[in-house]
């Protein structure tokens, strides 16, 4: 009989890749997003007629929805990923983003807990959780110093599988994953507004890219290698907490040469720096030591960072090429 996986925040970028993942394994999946005003499933609409896979809808803040989906359901798999995840925006909706991240997590806890005990549990932490923590790289030992809104509420998350995972005995561990990127990344991270914004470029559909801390060095790996890591987590006998990271890091100007040199395009033509868009707390580097997920989840990611880069403007330039179509 095949498994059942729970999935939070499945019509996100690693949602939608580990949907993919787990229902190329035969899983039955079951994919919660948030009720909206747009449909918003563009990131699974190769699954979407899927039979194996059912979507339904859910809101972190409502305990009676995540009760009754857990029952409903009975899921051998949970992985949360639902959460407000840009890290400039929770400067500016810090109450919002603790309340989803912590409280959102802390409901499915409790439900895991009571209905389906023996399930395993993945949460999504955040290498944002180190911080300005000036150790590099960073481990599963480096101590924490969150230096945002979003950061803050990751580690309580973090804590909080730890202390359920020790106090309860639950297989729960959490994947703390470093920045992970693709085309199916949202158009506000930095990574893909560089990536689309250097194919309207080429293509005359935009002037100018404005940016903020361009020295900020992150460690950049491709999402679609980094859910596989996710399961593999809770393959294991016994829980625990992984780095899931490449092991290298560069900055976002390294990010933005090797996209714009590979358009054929100049950065002092069409690139400029806006202050507007520096973080309040900046995180200078972030370089993740991904040797335990190595040894006992046998994980290496395969994707690097040139590749990523020439990935993610080719899937923006051909989505860029149909829009200009369209309005010709």
């Amino acid at each position: 009989m095949s498994k059942t996986a729970l999935i939070t925040g499945i019509t996100g970028q690693d949602g939608s890749y580990l949907a993919d993942f787990l229902l190329r394994k035969g899983y039955r999946v079951v994919g919660l997003k948030r009720r909206t005003s747009s449909i918003c499933t563009d990131r699974i609409n190769n699954i979407y007629d899927n039979e194996n896979l059912i979507l339904k809808y859910y809101d972190l803040d409502d305990a009676s929805s995540t009760w009754n989906i857990m029952l409903e359901t009975q899921p051998d798999e949970i992985y949360n990923l639902a959460a407000q995840s840009h890290v400039r925006v929770s400067f500016d909706i810090p109450e919002y983003t603790l309340q989803t991240i912590v409280m959102g997590t802390m409901r499915l806890l409790n439900a895991y807990k009571t209905l389906v005990p023996d399930a395993r549990f993945y949460q999504a932490s955040s290498s944002e959780m180190f911080g300005d923590n000036p150790q590099v790289p960073q481990d599963e030992s480096t101590a924490l110093s969150p230096a945002s809104p979003y950061a803050c509420a990751k580690v309580c998350a973090h804590n909080l599988i730890r202390n359920y995972r020790v106090a309860y005995g639950l297989h729960a561990s959490s994947g703390i994953l470093f920045n992970h990127e693709s085309p199916r990344r949202g158009e506000t991270f930095v990574t893909r507004k560089i990536t689309q914004a250097a194919a309207r470029i080429k293509l005359g559909l935009q002037d100018k890219l404005y940016l903020g801390n361009l020295d900020a060095q992150r460690d950049w790996g491709f999402a679609g290698d980094y859910v596989e890591a996710m399961w593999l987590m809770l393959q294991q006998d016994k829980a625990d907490d992984y780095i899931i990271a490449t092991g290298e890091t560069h900055s976002v100007r390294e990010f933005l040469e090797e996209v714009f040199n590979h358009a054929g395009l100049s950065i002092d033509d069409h690139v400029e720096t806006d202050p507007r868009l520096f973080r309040p707390h900046e995180v200078p580097v972030l370089l993740g030591s991904p040797e335990k997920a190595k040894k006992v989840l046998k994980w290496e990611p395969k994707i690097k960072f040139q590749q990523l880069a020439h990935m993610m403007y080719e899937s923006d330039l051909e989505e860029q090429e149909k829009f200009k179509r369209s309005i010709q």
